[in-house]
């Protein structure tokens, strides 16, 4: 396992870089920091939010991606559940690193999850227990919509929203981004059949909510990790609520071929990064060279 031993070295460091340049850059500024919330809202020329920025609480959606933070029932900003940590030999400590604590079963913990049709229960737990194999990540696959969650950064500007995304994880693409049209314009018929891992999305405003409706997806990637996949008839409709130094993310499932009923995701705060030097450091490429030879289903 040279390979895997050694791509995880190189994603371990990767991910205490992004704790530094993400992580930290995530935190606002003093004069913020007691309720961001509470700052101005900048608006753009036709009076909506101007969601411009770099955002905390990034990366893989419903959580995964190990940061940022959640609202209470209040509305109030809490910060996620940490998992228990590493053992005591491991000299780096980093979500991407194999073994390396127990976030995944921190996230099974969590009581919100997709509601699916009896006939594929048995398809759930299959892909569940065969995560080695099965998970779409552990084969270099992007994360996709909504798994990959809020964007990082947003460049709003006129009539577009441009949604980038930083690296995952171990086995997630390199950056991604979305180009999201916000003047409701009227869909493309053949583009409309495209079934992509990020969906053809089209964007409208709600009062100040911007809300996005993507549809168009390949039934490749999965809603969250726990073998939860969806059909190519998914769609997802995101909405960004600014407030202030804040952004209400939460994102909603609509696929009546394999769920019971929508999945609304746990609604997730973003805080702004005031900094003026943020920025998305760039990621590795996946290569993953030794999935032929796993033989447990001890999950990463």
């Amino acid at each position: 396992m040279k390979h895997r031993l050694y791509r995880y070295a190189l994603v371990a460091t990767l991910a205490l870089t992004m704790a530094v340049g993400i992580t930290v850059m995530a935190a606002p500024q003093a004069q913020d920091s007691a309720n961001p919330a509470n700052a101005p809202t900048p608006k753009m020329p036709d009076g909506h939010p101007d969601l411009t920025g770099f955002w905390g609480g990034g990366g893989g959606g419903d959580g995964e991606g190990g940061g940022g933070a959640k609202t209470d029932e209040k509305g109030n900003l809490r910060e996620l559940t940490p998992a228990r940590g590493c053992h005591p030999g491991m000299k780096v400590c980093a979500p991407a690193v194999n073994q390396s604590n127990d976030s995944t079963f921190v996230g099974r913990m969590d009581s919100n999850r997709p509601v699916y049709r009896p006939e594929f229960w048995d398809r759930v737990q299959y892909l569940d227990a065969n995560t080695n194999s099965e998970d779409p990540l552990f084969t270099c696959q992007p994360y996709g919509v909504p798994r990959m969650g809020p964007p990082t950064q947003i460049v709003h500007k006129g009539d577009q929203a441009v949604f980038l995304y930083a690296q995952g994880g171990a086995a997630a693409a390199p950056q991604d981004f979305r180009v999201i049209p916000t003047n409701n314009p009227k869909r493309d018929p053949l583009r409309s059949q495209d079934l992509t891992y990020y969906g053809y999305s089209i964007g409208t405003w709600e009062g100040d909510t911007l809300v996005v409706e993507s549809i168009g997806f390949n039934d490749i990637t999965w809603l969250k990790s726990g073998g939860y996949f969806h059909s190519n008839n998914m769609k997802v409709i995101e909405k960004f609520t600014r407030q202030g130094n804040t952004i209400r993310y939460q994102a909603t499932v609509i696929d009546p071929d394999v769920l019971m009923q929508p999945w609304d995701m746990t609604p997730r705060t973003l805080r702004l990064n005031t900094k003026a030097d943020a920025f998305i450091p760039e990621g590795l490429p996946c290569q993953e060279l030794d999935q032929k030879y796993l033989v447990g289903q001890t999950h990463h």
